[in-house]
C-alpha cells in the first residue's frame, strides 16, 4: 500500500488577517455533509424528462425520422426534432458549425451528434422512447486521423478539413539555425484525456410566468448557456435567467459543452409549458463531450554548443473532432506556448485545427498548453543530454528574467519568477544528490530503473489577446444592516475554491470577518456578463471587481463613522468587524445599521476589465496575455522493466502564483492538477473502432488515477506580485496540471533510456521502447 501523500511548504505567509493564510472552504461544511444540492438532486412538480436520441454512425446523412412509435409508448409526452427549434439550429459559441439536433438531409458528424429529444414523465420513459426513435442512414466514409483529415479527400465540414490557422514569427529562424551549432528535430503526439468531473452534465429549464426561461444547471460560463438559449428560442437575452448550481468539477468540461444539454432542455419546456431536466448519463457524457485535444508536434531547435537557444521552428496539428467548438481559443494558446519558456530571438510556431468525425474537442485545464509543452520539454532534455549539459542547468541558462521578451517578443513586467521557481525546485530536491541516488539504486536492481523528470512552463493568465472583448468581469456587493455582507459575481465556483478567494478579499478589504460574507449563486440577472470561468482568471477578474465595490463601500462607511465620531477618516481603522479611532469604536455591525439609518447606500458595482493587449495575428507577434504564471516541477518515477507498469514515488513542484490568497486552495490546486496530469501522461486514453465508433464507454474502460496512485508532494510557492492582481494575485488553476505530463515523461524517459514521444506511455507503449529504433515515432 502506498504511504501518504506528504506536504511541505516553503513560502512567507502573507501579513493580511486572512489573504495569504490558510483558510477553511466557506461552502465546505454543505459539501461534506451531504447538504448541497447539485442538479440531479433538484426535484419540482410536474417535472419532464429528457433523453438524447444520438447518431449512430460517425459520418452519414439523416434520411428519415420516424417518431410515431416513441410517441405512442406510455409516458413519452413528445419527441423533438430539429424541425421544432423556432430560433437557430446552432449550439457554436465561436465557431457556428454546431446543430443542436441534426435535420433530415443534413450530416452526422460524429456518434454522439443529437438527432431527437424524446420527453417523458419519467427518466425511464424517456429512455424508452429512445429505444424506438427509428433513424434511416446513408453511412459516408468517417475521417478518423490527422493524416486523413490533411489528405482533404473526404470533408468533414466544407470547404476543406483543415481550418484555424495561426501563428508566431520572431527574428529569422533560418539565420538562427545557420547561426546555430547543433540542430535537433523530433516529432511527438499525444491523444484525447476526458475531464472525469464527478458530475455529469445536466440541466433543469423551467418556462416562467412572464414567458421567459429560467436555467438552473452545472456550468463554468453562464452568460454562454444564456446567449445559446436565446439562440435556440429565438429569445432577447433578457427572456433568459440562468443561476449556477453546485457543480461537481468541471476542468474546462463545462465552458461550452453545458449549452449544448441546456438549450435542448430549454426547448423542451418551451414546447411543453412545464420543467424539464436534462441530465446526462455518465455514459453518454463521455460519448457526446468534449475531450482534451489530440496534438501532433514536430520541432527543430537550433542551439549553440554552450547551450543558448537560437532557434526554434513549430508545426502543430490539432484534431477538433467533428465541430470547432473552441478550438480556435485553445490553438492558439498552443500557438503562444509552442516555442516552450525560455530566451529565443527567432521563432517560427506554424498551428492548424483539423476536422474529423470524431468527439469535439474544446477546453480543459491547460488550454492547449500540455501537449506543445510535453513536446518542447522532451526536446530540451535531449538537447542536453547530447551537449552533455545538465539537464536544470540548461533550463536555468535560457529561462526568462523581467525586463526580457517571450517568444511573441512581450516584454515581462515585474512579477516573473522563472529562475525563482527554477532555484526553489532544484533545492528541495536536492537535485545533484537526487540523480546520485538514483544512479545507484540503477547500477544494483536490473528489473526496476528509477528516472528523474524536470520540467519547466509558463502559463498566460486570463483570456489573452484573442480574447480581449470578454476579459472583463463584474461585482455587486451589498452590506446588509446587521453587518453581514453579500457578493454576487459573474465568476462560477466548481470545487477549485473561488467562493472562498472571493469572500477573503471581501474580508480583507472591508475589514469585516470573513464568517460574515456570503458569496452566492451566480446568477445572471445579478451581474453583467462576466466571461467564462476559465484560463486561470477568476481570482484575478472576478476578486478584482469585488476589491473595487468593497473599497468603495468601505469608504462610505468610514465618513460615516468619522462623522459619528468627529474625527477624519484618515484616524478611523477598520479590521476584524470593527471600526476604531483614537476616541471610540462600534462593530462592523453598529457601523452597517447606523448608515442604514441614515440613508448610506450600501451596495455597490466592481468592474474590472483586461488592458488592451498588443498581439498582431497577421505579423504573429506581440503581447498575447496580460501575465504570466511560471512552474518548474521535478519528478521521480519508478520501471518495472518487466511489465513497463510505472510508479510515480515523489514530486517537488515549484509554482510562480502572484500572491496565495487562500494557501489551502493553492496547495490543493497544486496536488490535484499533478494528478490529473499524471494519469493523462500515463493511463487516460480514449479508444475507437474503424467505423468510428466510442468503444471507452465508461470508468471501466477509461482509467483514472486514484488515491493509490498519489505520490509524495514537496510544494513551494514564489510569490512576486502582479501589481493588477487583487493583493497581487495571478492564478493557478491550470498551471498546476501544464509540466507534469513533461515532467513524468522525461523522468519516464530517463529510467529506460529512450525518449518517450507519445502520450499516454502505457506499459505495452513502455516495452515497445525497448525493442524498436530511438528514432521511430511509436
Amino acid at each position: 500500500m502506498t504511504s501518504k501523500p506528504i506536504l511541505e511548504t516553503k513560502s512567507l505567509v502573507g501579513k493580511g488577517k486572512y489573504v495569504g493564510k490558510f483558510l477553511r472552504r466557506v461552502e465546505g461544511m454543505e459539501k461534506v455533509m451531504g447538504k448541497a444540492k447539485y442538479v440531479a438532486d433538484l426535484k419540482m412538480d410536474g417535472m419532464l424528462y429528457v433523453k438524447p436520441v444520438l447518431a449512430c454512425h460517425a459520418h452519414a446523412v439523416v434520411r428519415a425520422i420516424d417518431t410515431s412509435k416513441a410517441e405512442r409508448l406510455p409516458g413519452v409526452v413528445r419527441v423533438v426534432t430539429a424541425a421544432d427549434i423556432p430560433g437557430q439550429n446552432e449550439l457554436g459559441e465561436v465557431v457556428h458549425d454546431y446543430p443542436m439536433l441534426v435535420a433530415v438531409g443534413d450530416k452526422v458528424r460524429f456518434d454522439g451528434d443529437m438527432v431527437a429529444l424524446v420527453v417523458a414523465n419519467t427518466a425511464e420513459a424517456a429512455q424508452r422512447g429512445v429505444e424506438n426513435v427509428d433513424v434511416k442512414y446513408e453511412v459516408l466514409q468517417p475521417v478518423l486521423t490527422i493524416d486523413e483529415a490533411l489528405k482533404d479527400q473526404i470533408h468533414v465540414h466544407e470547404p476543406s478539413n483543415v481550418r484555424y490557422f495561426h501563428k508566431v514569427r520572431k527574428g529569422d529562424v533560418e539565420k538562427g539555425f545557420a547561426q546555430s551549432d547543433y540542430v535537433f528535430e523530433d516529432t511527438f503526439e499525444v491523444g484525447y484525456q476526458e475531464h472525469a468531473y464527478l458530475e455529469p452534465q445536466g440541466m433543469i429549464a423551467i418556462p416562467d410566468i412572464d414567458g421567459g426561461i429560467t436555467i438552473y444547471g452545472s456550468m463554468q460560463c453562464p452568460y454562454y448557456v444564456q446567449s445559446a438559449v436565446a439562440r435556440v428560442l429565438g429569445f432577447d437575452l433578457s427572456r433568459v435567467k440562468v443561476v449556477q448550481t453546485e457543480t461537481g468539477g468541471a476542468f474546462g468540461g463545462k465552458e461550452d459543452v453545458p449549452s449544448y444539454i441546456a438549450a435542448p432542455a430549454a426547448l423542451c419546456a418551451y414546447l411543453t409549458g412545464k420543467p424539464v431536466k436534462f441530465v446526462l448519463s455518465r455514459e453518454e457524457d463521455l460519448r457526446m463531450t468534449s475531450k482534451r485535444h489530440p496534438v501532433r508536434v514536430w520541432l527543430r531547435v537550433g542551439v549553440k554548443e554552450d547551450g543558448t537557444l537560437m532557434a526554434v521552428e513549430a508545426k502543430v496539428w490539432g484534431d477538433m473532432g467533428a465541430h470547432g467548438t473552441l478550438s480556435p481559443i485553445v490553438l492558439w494558446r498552443s500557438n503562444v506556448h509552442a516555442a516552450g519558456s525560455y530566451r529565443v530571438n527567432n521563432v517560427k510556431v506554424d498551428v492548424w485545427g483539423v476536422y474529423t468525425n470524431k468527439v469535439p474537442t474544446g477546453a480543459f485545464r491547460g488550454f492547449g498548453s500540455p501537449q506543445v509543452f510535453f513536446a518542447f520539454e522532451s526536446m530540451m532534455d535531449e538537447i542536453a543530454g547530447h551537449l552533455g549539459i545538465d539537464r536544470l542547468a540548461f533550463r536555468r541558462k535560457n529561462a526568462l528574467s523581467p525586463g526580457e521578451s517571450t517568444v511573441t517578443g512581450q516584454i515581462l513586467d515585474e512579477s516573473t519568477g522563472a529562475l525563482e521557481t527554477l532555484q526553489q525546485a532544484e533545492g528541495m530536491s536536492n537535485w545533484d544528490d537526487l540523480l546520485k541516488k538514483v544512479e545507484e539504486f540503477n547500477r544494483k536492481d536490473p528489473l526496476k530503473k528509477k528516472g528523474v523528470g524536470i520540467a519547466h512552463i509558463h502559463y498566460g493568465v486570463s483570456l489573452g489577446a484573442m480574447g480581449n472583448p470578454l476579459d472583463a468581469s463584474g461585482a455587486f456587493v451589498q452590506v446588509y444592516k446587521d453587518g453581514r455582507v453579500g457578493i454576487h459575481v459573474g465568476g462560477t465556483e466548481m470545487g477549485q475554491g473561488m467562493k472562498t478567494a472571493m469572500a477573503a478579499i471581501a474580508a480583507e478589504t472591508l475589514g469585516q470577518k470573513i464568517e460574515m460574507i456570503k458569496v452566492y449563486q451566480p446568477d445572471t440577472s445579478y451581474v453583467p456578463d462576466s466571461g467564462p470561468t476559465v484560463a486561470s482568471r477568476t481570482t484575478l477578474f472576478s476578486g478584482n471587481a469585488v476589491r473595487m465595490a468593497c473599497e468603495s463601500l468601505r469608504e462610505r462607511m468610514v465618513k460615516a463613522f468619522a462623522a459619528f465620531m468627529g474625527v477624519k477618516p484618515s484616524l478611523v481603522e477598520v479590521s476584524d468587524g470593527r471600526f476604531r479611532c483614537p476616541v471610540g469604536e462600534m462593530s462592523f455591525e453598529e457601523a452597517a445599521a447606523m448608515c442604514d439609518k441614515d440613508n448610506v447606500p450600501l451596495s455597490e458595482t466592481g468592474w474590472f476589465a483586461s488592458p488592451k493587449l498588443s498581439w498582431d495575428p497577421e505579423k504573429g507577434f506581440g503581447d498575447a496575455y496580460l501575465t504570466y504564471a511560471f512552474a518548474t516541477q521535478i519528478v521521480v518515477v519508478e520501471v518495472d522493466m518487466i511489465t513497463g507498469a510505472v510508479k510515480v514515488e515523489k514530486v517537488f513542484t515549484s509554482h510562480d502564483v502572484g500572491r496565495a490568497i487562500n494557501r489551502d486552495a493553492v496547495i490543493g490546486q497544486i496536488q490535484g492538477g499533478f494528478v490529473q496530469g499524471m494519469g493523462y501522461a500515463l493511463m487516460e486514453f480514449v479508444q475507437y473502432d474503424e467505423s468510428g465508433r466510442m468503444l471507452t464507454e465508461n470508468f471501466n474502460t477509461y482509467v483514472i488515477p486514484t488515491i493509490h496512485e498519489t505520490p509524495k508532494f514537496e510544494i513551494s510557492l514564489v510569490e512576486k506580485p502582479f501589481k493588477l492582481g487583487p493583493y497581487g494575485a495571478k492564478g493557478i488553476g491550470e498551471p498546476s496540471l501544464i509540466p507534469t505530463p513533461a515532467a513524468v515523461a522525461n523522468a519516464v524517459s530517463h529510467a529506460i533510456g529512450k525518449r518517450v514521444k507519445r502520450l499516454p506511455m502505457t506499459p505495452e507503449y513502455i516495452l515497445s521502447l525497448m525493442v524498436r529504433d530511438e528514432g521511430e515515432v511509436v
